[in-house]
C-alpha cells in the first residue's frame, strides 16, 4: 500500500528519497502516529517535503490516495459535548501501566461503530468508552498510546479533509504570479547589488542565526558592510493582441518593478509582438509615442540585463520577414528576428518571460515563432520558478 503512496507523491513532482522514505517507515514502526490518519498526515509531511511550496502537491497526492479512508470523524454532537467537559485529574501508578492490548485498525474501527451506539453518558477515566482522561482506546487526553484519538486537538477535521483544503496552494513554485509574489522575486536580484567598502553596520540575518546556533544558543551577532544598488534593468513588455488576457500580470509586473528599490536604474518600454525599428514608452503603443530602438543600443551599455515579457506567439511573417509589423504604416526594412538578434549581440545578458505554459509551447498557434525565438534567448515559463531560474541565468557570465 505505501509503496503505491510512495510513487503517488513522486508522480505529483516530490523528490521523496528511498532514505527519507524508510526513515518514514521507521517511524511508523515506531508508532510515532500511534491509530491516527490525521497524524500520519502530518508525519508523513514533516518527513517527505522539504519546502512549504511542496505542501500544496503533498496534499493533493494524499487526498486522492486516502480519499474514502474511513476515519472517526462521524461522531454525534451528544459525544463531542461530553469530550469536551472538563478532564478530571488522574494519578495513575505503574501497575496501571501495563502493556495496552493492540488492535487492527478494521477492529478498532468496528469497535468504535458499537461504543457509539451503545454509549449513553459521559465518560472520564474509564477503560472502555468513548471519553478522555482513562485508558480507553476511545477519546483524548488518555493514556492509551493504541487507540483512535476522538476530539481533542484534531476535532472534526479528518486527514483527507485537511490535505482536501489545500491550504497551501499559494505556496506553490509553479503558480502563476501576483503582485507580492513578483515583489519577493525581484528581491532576488539583490544578488546583483555589491558590498561598498565601509564598516560592517548591515545585519546579516542568517549568519546570525548560523553563529547563534554554532554558539549553543547564546547570541551572536553577525553584520556585513552595506550593499550598493548597482544592478541596470531594461524591462520590454509585449502589449495588445494576443497578450491581451495577460495584461493584468503584465501590469502588476510592472508595478512591482516599478516600485522596486534594487536597482540602481530600470527602463521599461513596450512592444507588439515583436521588436522592430521603434519601442514604445507605454503600452497603448500609439503612433509617434516611441523611441527608436537604436537609441537603445547607443544609449544603454551592455551591462544592463534584459527581461523581454511576451507570449512570443505571432504570423511567421512577422517574425521573419521584411514588412512583417502588422501596423500597415509601420514598414519595417530589417526583420523582427534580425532586431531581436541585435539585442543578443549587444547585451551580456537577455532573457525572456513567456505567459504561456510551457507544455503548451510546442501546441501553441505560435508554435513556430516560439521555438525560434526560444532558441535566440533563454525563454522561461512566467511562474516562480521561471522567474527564479531566469534570474540565475542572469546573474552567470555569459
Amino acid at each position: 500500500m505505501f509503496i503505491d503512496f510512495f510513487y503517488l507523491i513522486r508522480s505529483k513532482g516530490l523528490k521523496v528519497s528511498i532514505n527519507e522514505w524508510m526513515t518514514l517507515i521507521e517511524a511508523l514502526d515506531k508508532g510515532l502516529c500511534r491509530s491516527s490518519l490525521v497524524d500520519f498526515y502530518y508525519l508523513c509531511r514533516a518527513v517527505v517535503v522539504k519546502s512549504e511550496a511542496d505542501f500544496d502537491k503533498f496534499d493533493i497526492a494524499f487526498a486522492e490516495f486516502f480519499d474514502g479512508v474511513e476515519t472517526a470523524d462521524d461522531i454525534p454532537d451528544e459525544v463531542w459535548k461530553w469530550l469536551d467537559e472538563e478532564i478530571r485529574p488522574a494519578e495513575f501508578i505503574d501497575a496501571l501501566r501495563q502493556r495496552f492490548p493492540q488492535y487492527e485498525l478494521d477492529e478498532l474501527m468496528k469497535m468504535l461503530e458499537e461504543r457509539l451506539q451503545e454509549q449513553t453518558e459521559a465518560h472520564m477515566g474509564g477503560n472502555y468508552w468513548v471519553g478522555t482522561g482513562g485508558t480507553s482506546v476511545f477519546g483524548h487526553n488518555g493514556y492509551n498510546p493504541a487507540g483512535i484519538r476522538v476530539g481533542g486537538e484534531s476535532r472534526h477535521r479528518s486527514a483527507v479533509k485537511v490535505a482536501g483544503e489545500r491550504n497551501f496552494r499559494d505556496f506553490r513554485q509553479d503558480n502563476i504570479l501576483d503582485t507580492r509574489q513578483f515583489q519577493m522575486a525581484f528581491r532576488k536580484l539583490r544578488q546583483f547589488s555589491s558590498r561598498v567598502d565601509a564598516e560592517r553596520t548591515e545585519l546579516d540575518v542568517e549568519a546570525t542565526v548560523q553563529e547563534t546556533c554554532d554558539n549553543a544558543g547564546l547570541l551572536s551577532l553577525v553584520f556585513e558592510k552595506p550593499r550598493q544598488n548597482t544592478v541596470k534593468v531594461l524591462l520590454l513588455f509585449d502589449s495588445d493582441g494576443s497578450m491581451t488576457p495577460y495584461s493584468h500580470m503584465c501590469s502588476m509586473l510592472f508595478q512591482a518593478a516599478d516600485k522596486s528599490n534594487h536597482f540602481k536604474d530600470l527602463k521599461t518600454y513596450y512592444f507588439h509582438n515583436c521588436i522592430y525599428d521603434h519601442l514604445y514608452e507605454t503600452p497603448n503603443c500609439r503612433w509617434g509615442d516611441w523611441i527608436d530602438t537604436n537609441w537603445v543600443f547607443r544609449n544603454l551599455s551592455s551591462e544592463y540585463k534584459v527581461i523581454i515579457v511576451g507570449d512570443a506567439s505571432m504570423a511567421p511573417s512577422e517574425l521573419m520577414s521584411r514588412g512583417g509589423s502588422n501596423y500597415y504604416s509601420h514598414w519595417n526594412e530589417e526583420p523582427g528576428i534580425e532586431w531581436l538578434s541585435k539585442f543578443k549581440r549587444h547585451f551580456d545578458h537577455v532573457v525572456w518571460l513567456n505567459p504561456i505554459k510551457q507544455e503548451y509551447w510546442e501546441y501553441d498557434y505560435g508554435c513556430f515563432t516560439i521555438d525560434r525565438i526560444g532558441n535566440l534567448f533563454p525563454m522561461y515559463e512566467l511562474t516562480i520558478d521561471g522567474l527564479e531560474n531566469a534570474i540565475k541565468k542572469l546573474l552567470v557570465a555569459r
